[in-house]
């Protein structure tokens, strides 16, 4: 049963939290303190996500990530997505492109009591600079 609400918890912060705009999905969903180890991401619990999504959707207003995979395993999920959008805010210190770009995430997440305590992204950074036309 914890596996399936781990799993379910996850997918409603990416679709309400990082499709949506709600924040305080963060709230719910991640503990105090939890420990985030994203390159990139400053911070750990609840702020460090609600921080990622308001910048990614200042990038990119349309920003979308879809699920490919996922996989819930005892206290764990993992999952491959997809995800990004039209480039109409700063992004990388760079001004907006207009373009539209999309790259491959990873996401490992580790939940007690059905909320997230840690979190390993890896996102396409280069990838997303890339099709961006930032850097070749």
């Amino acid at each position: 049963m914890t596996t399936a609400i781990n799993e379910a918890n996850y997918r409603r912060l990416i679709e309400e939290g990082f499709n949506q705009g709600n924040l305080e999905v963060a709230d719910e969903l991640i503990a105090d303190g939890a420990l985030e180890h994203q390159r990139g991401v400053r911070g750990d619990g609840p702020e460090a996500a609600k921080s990622t999504i308001r910048y990614l959707r200042t990038a990119f207003p349309d920003f979308k990530i879809t699920i490919e995979d996922v996989v819930a395993v005892g206290d764990k999920v993992w999952a491959r997505q997809r995800g990004g959008g039209t480039n109409l805010g700063t992004f990388a210190g760079r001004p907006a492109t207009g373009k539209k770009a999309f790259i491959e995430v990873i996401d490992v997440c580790r939940f007690e009591d059905g909320k997230m305590v840690e979190h390993w992204g890896v996102p396409d950074q280069l990838g997303m600079m890339v099709a961006l036309g930032l850097i070749q």
